[in-house]
């Protein structure tokens, strides 16, 4: 099912759509709710990817380039 709303886009985003529709043969509606699913679906991932990661220990970017100093790689 399809609802209609109003959204406002500046010109020149609202050109690259339209352009990208007739290029890729579809409504700007079909290729802005794939384009927003995606987004959606890369979100999922990350949050996956974070939770398979919640239990590696961490650590503070300044700690690592110590690190790396500290091993001659920087």
């Amino acid at each position: 099912m399809s609802i209609r709303t109003t959204i406002a886009f500046e010109e020149d985003i609202l050109k690259l759509l339209k352009l990208k529709a007739v290029e890729t043969s579809n409504s700007v509606s079909d290729l802005l709710n794939t384009i927003v699913l995606d987004a959606f679906r890369e979100d999922r991932a990350d949050l996956k990817a974070f939770d398979e990661r919640k239990d590696e220990e961490t650590i503070s970017f300044e700690s690592f380039l110590k690190q790396l100093e500290s091993d001659g790689k920087l």
